[in-house]
């Protein structure tokens, strides 16, 4: 084996499962095969508030974990993060906390979102430190995984017609937003990783390309990568990753089918929901996809990376306890570490 690289460590998301207490999801999560869990930030999964005023409630979050043999690595605010750059609706009020929805009036849920990412950060450090033990797979840096939302996602495909100069100020806008969020971030050691995601200001190479440059390159803006977003849009999965290599913080374990549909709904969803026979695609159990997996296992041994797989379920069409139990052994066999010499070395060994 590789003297610097072991298999990474298997994780579940816990945002699917935030119907479950943690104290039931965690023991549940053990037996399914998991190694760990990313904590999301509702249900009573990772409580901001809680972790930024007492360090007890982050000791007590791992004295659990530990019980029940598990770890965590990352947190998850995906739906704080939506509301800081987009344009703010009633569907937001329902995925917010009251504290960020106020009285709903867009720039102040914009303005609050913001204060409570950067306390997302701090609330990451301080469960971080709270650590009882530290081993070397634990040195990975501290992540928050989240959504940065866009002022400019409904104009994606628009008539009248959009010009560059309305999506330059689009990345303008999140640029301003988002640079003392980085800047808060960089303050406490946290890294913040964005699920490139339809409806995200980078939803692509290409539009992750431009977020970068609005934000001056900040080192610790970098990606949750998540194939199963780029795949059905006919991006080259793979190739996100070589063309990111130094950004790549987390890494989110999805697979999706694309291509399955009956012609009469196309890769824009045609207002269906998940698991209507005639989507174009969908998300799927791992393994029940296109994904090629091995491919994205080579490319992250290439890059070095050595943080979680984190297993996120989505398929409506299989009972999740499961298929999080069938992807978590799938992941398990798919990834391996990297060789340690160079097969043809043995070659030159003189006799």
């Amino acid at each position: 084996m590789h003297p610097i690289f072991m298999t990474r460590p298997i994780t579940l998301v816990t945002g699917q499962w935030a119907d479950l207490p943690l104290e039931t999801l965690l023991p549940l999560a053990k037996r399914m095969g998991y190694d760990g869990v990313e904590l999301a930030c509702w249900g009573d999964h990772f409580d901001v508030d809680a972790a930024t005023s007492s360090r007890k409630y982050s000791q007590r979050l791992w004295e659990m974990f530990s019980d029940h043999g598990l770890t965590c690595y990352s947190i998850s605010n995906h739906l704080i993060g939506q509301a800081i750059c987009d344009r703010i609706d009633e569907r937001h009020k329902s995925i917010l906390p009251a504290d960020v929805w106020g009285d709903g009036d867009p720039e102040g849920v914009r303005k609050r979102a913001a204060r409570k990412l950067i306390q997302t950060a701090k609330a990451a450090r301080a469960f971080f430190d709270a650590r009882p033990q530290r081993k070397v797979a634990d040195d990975f840096p501290a992540v928050v995984n989240g959504f940065t939302g866009s002022s400019i996602w409904h104009s994606l495909y628009a008539f009248p017609p959009t010009s560059q100069a309305y999506w330059d100020n689009g990345f303008a806008d999140f640029g301003r937003r988002f640079g003392p969020i980085l800047e808060a971030f960089d303050r406490v050691n946290v890294n913040f990783a964005l699920e490139v995601h339809p409806t995200e200001i980078a939803f692509d190479i290409a539009s992750a390309q431009r977020a970068l440059a609005a934000v001056k390159q900040h080192p610790r803006f970098g990606f949750n990568y998540d194939p199963s977003h780029l795949a059905y849009q006919g991006v080259d999965y793979v190739k996100f990753l070589r063309t990111f290599p130094d950004r790549i913080f987390h890494v989110h374990m999805k697979d999706v089918w694309w291509g399955h549909g009956d012609g009469s709904v196309g890769v824009f969803g045609g207002h269906t929901a998940f698991g209507d026979a005639r989507r174009f695609w969908d998300f799927r159990c791992m393994g029940h996809g296109d994904i090629n997996f091995e491919a994205i296992i080579v490319a992250l041994n290439d890059l070095g990376y050595r943080g979680p797989l984190s297993v996120e379920w989505e398929d409506v069409r299989m009972d999740r306890v499961h298929g999080a139990t069938e992807a978590a052994a799938f992941v398990r066999k798919v990834d391996f570490p990297p060789s340690s010499v160079a097969f043809d070395a043995a070659f030159d060994k003189q006799g």
